[in-house]
C-alpha cells in the first residue's frame, strides 16, 4: 500500500476520532449492538472529513481510491474491533469516487457488505455504490456483474440477500 493512501487513512481516522463524542458512541455501538466500535462522529462529520481528504489528497486514482476504502473498512489496529464512523467513510469514500469504480470491484463492495453488520451500512453501499456501478456496465463486464449479483439472490447471508433485494430491478431499469 502507498504511503498516499495510509497518510490519508491516518488523516481521516485522526479527524475522525476528533470529531467523536461519547455519547453518539454509545448510541452507535447500541444500535449495532457492540458489533463494531464507535467514534461517536456526526454524518455530517465524516462527509466532511472525507471530502478534506479528498481535497488533501488530490486526483487519487482506482487503485488508491479502493485501497483506502479497504484500509478504512479494516480494524484501525491489531485486536481491535473495526469502527462504524471509519466503515461510513469508507462508503462516503466510494460514493463520491463511484466513476472510477469497475465490475471488478462488486468482490471488494460484497466483502464490504458480508462484514457491515448494520443495514446503516449495507444500504447506502447498493443505493450509492453498487446500483450506480451497475448502471454504467455494458456488455461483458454487465454479464459479469449480473452473475455475482444473482448469486447474491441465493447467498445464505442475510446481507447479501438484503442488498440483491436493494439492487433488484436494476436490471430492468437500464438493460
Amino acid at each position: 500500500m502507498s504511503q498516499r493512501v495510509q497518510d490519508a487513512a491516518a488523516f481521516i481516522d485522526t479527524t475522525l476520532q476528533n470529531e467523536g463524542s461519547w455519547y453518539r458512541a454509545d448510541d452507535v455501538e447500541n444500535r449495532v449492538d457492540g458489533a463494531l466500535a464507535s467514534y461517536g462522529a456526526s454524518v455530517g462529520a465524516i462527509r466532511g472529513t472525507v471530502r478534506d481528504a479528498t481535497r488533501k489528497f488530490k486526483d487519487l486514482d482506482h487503485d488508491e481510491v479502493t485501497a483506502l476504502a479497504s484500509v478504512l473498512w479494516g480494524q484501525p489496529g491489531p485486536g481491535r474491533r473495526p469502527v462504524f464512523e471509519r466503515r461510513l467513510a469508507a462508503v462516503v469514500l466510494l460514493q463520491s469516487r463511484a466513476a472510477l469504480l469497475r465490475h471488478s470491484d462488486l468482490t471488494r463492495v460484497e466483502g464490504f457488505i458480508r462484514t457491515a453488520r448494520t443495514a446503516e451500512l449495507v444500504s447506502p453501499l447498493v443505493a450509492d455504490v453498487v446500483r450506480p456501478l451497475l448502471a454504467t456496465l455494458k456488455g461483458k463486464d454487465r454479464q459479469r456483474a449480473e452473475t455475482v449479483v444473482g448469486r447474491w439472490h441465493q447467498d445464505p447471508d442475510e446481507w447479501m440477500r438484503h442488498a440483491a433485494t436493494l439492487t433488484s430491478g436494476i436490471t430492468a431499469e437500464t438493460a
